[in-house]
């Protein structure tokens, strides 16, 4: 199986991790039939400082043609906040309609979480994330901007389209993976957008008798992913409480160099990406976690249909936990790139 890939680099330690994942899957080649083509886009901080340009129509026709893509970071303290991220990782988004936003929150060694008692077994959800609606939309604006009277209106957008789909998604993936499946909202203070959400997961349930299903308000979620996760199998939620929740449940996994996204568009192009940011703070010292990226490279190799070698990856990244060969940030002494080889030479 060839498959064409789009890499997305970005800022800060965005090409460092991403060229571990991409180094990981070069190597999967010698050891299965699948086989990769790159093309490397530049769009991140340094080419909108350059160039004013942040991505252009001619670059998403031409990633509308890769099989899939794969991000490192968007984020530069040289560039006002959320100028990269509207401008280069939400335009994928909305523009490709990857509607869901898949974050698997999966301890694979329980001395990596913060949690006491829990293992492996306990911490294993999948958080499907409404991606493109909600508080995202980006619809509102201000009144009497500068002054003391100042209005700033941002507006949360739920179309019944929507809503709906990424349910239904979240009941199909429930279904083909054997789990419960939870809704996630706060129905009770914001009546209108999540009554939309509640009709439809009551009524797109009655396809899906087979699954078990509940509700759970968002801020009795955080406290049970806390006490209970084990308790937990699918969530599906908005764009907003999904990103919150996701972030909680990194840590609970191990932090954020352990966590992957996937955004998905089931009949298009999707991207997947390590959810630790660019920490400009260390870019360049070698010292970053790659794991986010070499799982979310597995992720991606999953998607695209090949589980089996997907599978190996994911037990390379166990079997570096397991003996301890790890960035300082899981206390360890690789480098960034001499975790890479560590993750290749189990592959081989």
């Amino acid at each position: 199986m060839k498959f064409d890939i789009a890499l997305i680099p970005g800022d800060g330690i965005g090409p460092e991790v991403l060229d571990e994942g991409v180094k990981v899957l070069e190597k999967l080649q010698h050891t299965s039939d699948l086989s990769f083509n790159f093309q490397e886009f530049p769009q991140g901080a340094d080419h909108y400082l350059d160039t004013g340009e942040l991505i252009a129509d001619e670059s998403m026709d031409e990633l509308g043609e890769f099989d899939a893509a794969l991000m490192g970071a968007v984020g530069d303290p040289r560039v006002k906040p959320g100028v990269l991220e509207r401008g280069i990782l939400l335009k994928i988004r909305f523009s490709f309609d990857q509607y869901i936003n898949l974050r698997p929150i999966r301890l694979r060694d329980s001395k990596y979480t913060p949690l006491k008692n829990k293992s492996p077994e306990d911490i294993d959800m999948v958080v499907v994330r409404e991606n493109t609606e909600g508080l995202y939309a980006n619809s509102g604006g201000f009144l009497r901007k500068g002054t003391c009277e100042e209005v700033a209106i941002q507006e949360m957008v739920n179309t019944y389209h929507g809503v709906s789909r990424v349910i239904r998604y979240a009941y199909e993936y429930a279904v083909e993976s054997g789990r419960n499946l939870t809704l996630c909202d706060k129905c009770n203070v914001l009546g209108y957008a999540h009554d939309l959400w509640q009709r439809c997961f009551q009524d797109i349930g009655e396809d899906f008798l087979e699954v078990k299903k509940d509700h759970v308000l968002v801020d009795a979620l955080t406290m049970k992913m806390v006490r209970n996760p084990e308790e937990l199998d699918v969530v599906v939620t908005s764009n907003m409480f999904g990103d919150i929740i996701t972030d909680l449940g990194a840590e609970l996994q191990g932090g954020m160099g352990m966590a992957v996204s996937a955004n998905i568009n089931p009949e298009g192009l999707s991207m997947f990406e390590p959810v630790h940011g660019s920490a400009p703070d260390i870019a360049g010292k070698g010292i970053a976690n790659p794991l986010a990226a070499v799982l979310a490279a597995a992720f991606m190799v999953e998607e695209l249909g090949a589980e089996k070698e997907a599978a190996k990856i994911r037990a390379a990244v166990d079997r570096a936990l397991e003996e301890q060969q790890l960035t300082a940030d899981m206390e360890g002494e690789l480098t960034t790139s001499e975790l890479g080889d560590f993750i290749c030479s189990i592959l081989e």
